[in-house]
């Protein structure tokens, strides 16, 4: 049995970090304890603990535990635990990994069960789920998001499977196996149990031999996935292309997915350069998508030619600041009737069309200015087009 299962905890009092989770009075392991969990998915990075907080939470409420892969998973299969437990008193625990992979038709077959709670269903992912669910299975449940294991967690983790297999190593050697693991207890067992395989003596020398980099090096070099993705995001606000390459090759480095990088560019298109450019939030779109599809290594190409473009577009944040002044607006009570003549039917309508193109009527009921253009790159030209149409 390997180190990771063999240490695998089975009670939340020995859950591994995650203590906004499952510490004493979390939200999480409240809702457990006092039999309150309804249908529940969980986000996070490798080896911070979804699989094993999935079977703390079935052990806990004394479940039967089934474990599903969704890229291998039939809805045979799903129909058989169902059909086992129907008119039986035990309602089991359907753990579902890599739930982001699950198929429209997959996620309709676990609608009855879900909403008749005759199975808890816990599904888990690297990525957020939560666009991949239909709004069906979102309405019936819950998203919680899992942390990296942080380095203090991991030490006493690593110390008290130490002393039970009774292993010394030195202060070096254990700090690279905690750092480089980069809060992946998994990681971190499997590495120490590969370097015992080597010798009876584990040295540090020996486990940078079998792990000669990091596991996503950025985070092990004590700045974060957050740290670097920001620095990332800035370096292109500031159109300097050479440091947004450069921290987009370290988060590729560090194994940062090409979906995640791309999403982040795609946000950074249309709140930082917007109308200026459109055609960046175009080209973002089609990033994603390609992405998506061929992943790394080739994905660095698409991401490194979007960067160099974004940092070298005219910048905006006009759209940005236009809708959350309008959210502002109507949050602090601005909340104003729809005219009379611009609603469905209305009889006094004024088609713009039939006025080549524009005609001055009221969409308002309260005047209100929102949007203020920056006047940089394409927005001068709608403006320029706007102009046109008003006072033609």
């Amino acid at each position: 049995m390997s180190l990771a299962l063999k240490y695998r905890p089975t009670r939340f009092d020995e859950m591994v970090g995650q203590a906004h989770l499952v510490g004493k009075g979390a939200i999480l392991r409240a809702m457990v304890e006092r039999g309150g969990l309804i249908h529940t998915f969980l986000y996070g990075p490798a080896g911070c603990g979804k699989t094993t907080l999935a079977r703390v939470i079935a052990n806990t409420l004394q479940r039967p535990f089934y474990e599903l892969n969704a890229t291998t998973l039939k809805v045979e299969e799903l129909r058989h635990i169902f059909k086992t437990h129907h008119n039986t008193l035990e309602r089991p625990l359907i753990f579902i990994d890599e739930v982001h992979r699950l198929s429209k038709n997959q996620q309709e077959v676990l609608l009855p069960f879900m909403e008749n709670r005759s199975a808890l269903i816990i599904g888990a992912s690297t990525e957020n789920p939560y666009f991949s669910l239909t709004s069906a299975v979102r309405s019936r449940s819950h998203l919680f998001e899992l942390h990296p294991i942080e380095e203090r967690s991991l030490e006493r983790y690593l110390e008290y499977v130490l002393l039970q297999e009774q292993i010394h190593l030195n202060r070096e050697t254990k700090a690279f196996l905690i750092n480089s693991s980069n809060g992946d207890a998994r990681a971190m067992l499997n590495l120490l149990e590969s370097a015992l395989g080597v010798g009876e003596e584990i040295t540090l020398t020996q486990l940078q031999a079998i792990r000669p980099h990091a596991i996503q090096l950025g985070s092990a070099e004590a700045e974060s996935h957050y740290d670097l993705s920001s620095a990332m995001i800035k370096s292109i606000r500031g159109s300097d292309i050479d440091a947004g390459l450069y921290y987009l090759a370290r988060l590729i480095h560090g194994g940062e997915p090409p979906e995640f990088l791309a999403r982040r560019l795609a946000i950074l298109a249309s709140e930082d350069i917007g109308n200026a450019n459109p055609n960046a939030l175009n080209l973002a779109a089609s990033t994603l998508t390609i992405v998506k599809q061929i992943g790394y290594p080739e994905a660095r190409i698409p991401l490194a030619q979007l960067v160099i473009y974004l940092a070298s577009s005219p910048k905006s944040n006009s759209a940005y600041q236009a809708i959350n002044q309008a959210l502002k607006s109507i949050q602090e009570g601005a909340i104003y009737p729809t005219p009379e003549h611009i609603k469905p039917h209305a009889k006094t309508y004024q088609y713009p069309h039939d006025f080549n193109g524009w005609v001055a009527q009221s969409y308002l009921s309260t005047p209100i200015h929102l949007y203020r253009s920056s006047q940089q790159g394409f927005e001068k030209r709608l403006d320029e087009w706007l102009d046109r149409i008003k006072n033609r």
